[in-house]
């Protein structure tokens, strides 16, 4: 049997969205269950976001130590940010997030996977791509703000990650995910295996 997650769309009878924020909402939808039954769903309405596993030459991931206050930790994670427009091609942001997060450009961009973060709450869909053929990009830095002025960066080998995520002591989703995905590539078809980096993505649909 394939194992493969399919479109479906129940109906839903009416909609509000009782919150909206600078970046996301909340909206509730009355929706027909199997049953016949309508029960009310919330969930979070995100515009979608893209994360970077930078390798170097050194078996080193790019990996940033930011800290995230709904779980009051620093948590290591690897570059990423939101799309900022709807129809956005997640390679571009995905460039321009590891050159503001770490002025840092890649030459071989392949998609490594795409996940929804936490589908029984939110729409967030995440691509995550690997990048390699590392070098520093030119120029003065991206002026960072906020929680990103406090950022740290770091290079780690991919090994000590994985053993990291093993052990519970590293629990940033992109970068667990993003860890065990290129360990598994490697250990199966080999990372020139990997989708190009403009491989549709149906959850985010995006132009050239």
């Amino acid at each position: 049997m394939a194992i493969k997650d399919t479109a479906v769309e129940w109906t839903v009878t009416g909609t509000t969205t009782p919150f909206t924020g600078a970046k996301t909402s909340v909206r509730t939808d009355r929706v027909v269950m199997p049953d016949g039954s309508t029960v009310s769903r919330d969930y979070q309405v995100h515009p979608g976001s893209v994360a970077v596993l930078a390798l170097d030459d050194a078996d080193r991931v790019l990996v940033l130590h930011q800290y995230r206050h709904p779980v009051r930790q620093k948590l290591w994670e690897i570059p990423a940010g939101l799309l900022d427009v709807p129809g956005e091609n997640p390679l571009h942001a995905a460039q321009r997030e590891l050159y503001e997060e770490a002025h840092v450009k890649a030459e071989d961009w392949r998609v490594l996977t795409d996940v929804y973060t936490t589908p029984g709450g939110s729409d967030e869909a995440v691509r995550i791509f690997f990048a390699r053929g590392l070098s520093e990009v030119d120029g003065e830095r991206f002026e960072v703000s906020e929680e990103e002025a406090d950022m740290e960066l770091a290079r780690v080998p991919l090994d000590e990650l994985v053993r990291g995520v093993l052990a519970g002591e590293l629990h940033n989703n992109c970068l667990v995910v993003g860890v065990l995905a290129l360990t598994a590539a490697r250990a199966g078809g080999g990372l020139d295996a990997l989708r190009p980096a403009e491989a549709p993505w149906p959850a985010r649909p995006f132009g050239a």
